[in-house]
């Protein structure tokens, strides 16, 4: 979902991302301010004055949103899970937290970071309205991101996964069941029943003649529902996979080549003749690299005939890869991840190419493990 971002910078080691349907709502946002909500605050100003102080109340919001995502990384990290990025986009934001939660408790708190921060942060702006009294636009831009943060804050808690207040219900069936698959399967029902009602009432407020925020709740809606039933199968596809490692599925007849090779030479006797869409590269003395089509692709077709494997290598130790006593699931969520279709598999001790797995041979693999389980 998210690989079409802008980087924008690091807080904490964290990536932050704002991916291309954020600037929809940033301009939705901003129109609506200009056009609406300052105009009926302030009579006097210029429409420049108008769009000016939108934007910047858009930009404040999404400041919000993104110390509101934050507030889960930040508690996961302190669980020891790792958070590689968060992407802002048009609902709001979402933290990348690397793998679940170990415990029920540690689900809590990291689910429950997020809309506590936003109670603080519309708790903050509610307070700075005395200080601002004698500077209307500020004035008027602190009730405005009190209010939308104290909107966020419950709309969070509504217990629909996967919003957070689903994530904190999950939590707690997982502490009383002690069952995690059991506890998601039936948070992920009661996000899809949340979704569905959204989606009744906001097409209900559209009929009844209040279209613009009909439809965004009606859309909000199906985003949950799409969400949830989303986690459901994803659930399933883990259970299929189960304990089930990549030394199970890795494909050991992996092309090798030398350094010297060059990419016409690779793309005509492999690439187009065989197939191969990755290739490790040795020195004479083990693996050195991995050269796939998307490291050809960034050379010039010009310049095929004398490049060689070895200049355009990614090194061994640089590469994404996996090791071979991982669980499948986690290679997947690898791939996904980092954005690849194959990863090279590495013996324990981590030095050596044991193997290729691409996303393909773990479709295959689950297609035959869902029709055993027929």
């Amino acid at each position: 979902m998210f690989r079409h971002a802008i980087p924008i910078g690091r807080i904490f080691g964290i990536s932050i991302d704002l991916d291309y349907s954020w600037f929809l709502v940033f301009g939705l946002m901003t129109w609506i301010l200009a056009t609406s909500y300052y105009p009926a605050e302030f009579k006097n100003w210029s429409v420049a004055e108008y769009w000016f102080m939108g934007a910047f109340t858009a930009v404040m919001l999404f400041v919000s949103v993104l110390l509101h995502e934050l507030g889960h990384s930040i508690v996961a990290k302190r669980y020891g899970i790792p958070v590689p990025r968060i992407t802002l986009f048009v609902f709001g934001g979402v933290s990348q937290i690397a793998t679940e939660p170990t415990s029920a408790g540690a689900e809590f708190w990291i689910a429950a970071a997020g809309p506590a921060v936003s109670f603080v942060l519309a708790l903050i702006f509610w307070e700075l309205r005395p200080l601002l009294v004698s500077s209307g636009p500020l004035l008027a831009v602190v009730k405005y991101l009190a209010l939308l943060n104290l909107v966020l804050g419950i709309f969070n808690l509504v217990p629909g996964f996967p919003l957070d207040g689903g994530r904190v219900f999950r939590s707690i069936l997982w502490g009383i069941t002690k069952d995690f698959r059991r506890a998601t399967a039936i948070a992920t029902v009661t996000g899809r029943i949340f979704g569905y009602l959204f989606i009744f009432y906001g097409v209900g407020q559209a009929i009844s003649g209040n279209v613009f925020n009909g439809l965004w709740i009606a859309f909000i809606g199906w985003y949950l529902e799409s969400a949830a039933s989303s986690q459901s199968q994803t659930q399933i596809v883990k259970d299929l996979l189960g304990d089930h490692k990549v030394s199970e599925v890795m494909n050991q007849d992996f092309a090798r080549i030398s350094s010297d090779v060059t990419l016409q030479e690779l793309v005509d006797k492999n690439v187009l003749t065989q197939g191969r869409r990755s290739f490790v590269v040795g020195n004479g003395q083990g693996p050195a690299g991995l050269v796939t089509l998307s490291t050809i692709k960034e050379v010039p077709r010009s310049a095929w005939p004398t490049t060689s494997a070895g200049n355009v290598m990614i090194p061994i130790e640089k590469a994404i890869s996996i090791d071979q006593s991982a669980q499948l699931w986690t290679a997947l969520e690898k791939m996904g991840r980092d954005g690849v279709n194959q990863l090279p598999v590495l013996n324990s001790e981590g030095n050596g190419v044991v193997g290729m797995l691409s996303r393909d041979d773990v479709v295959h693999y689950l297609g035959a493990l869902q029709a055993l389980s027929k």
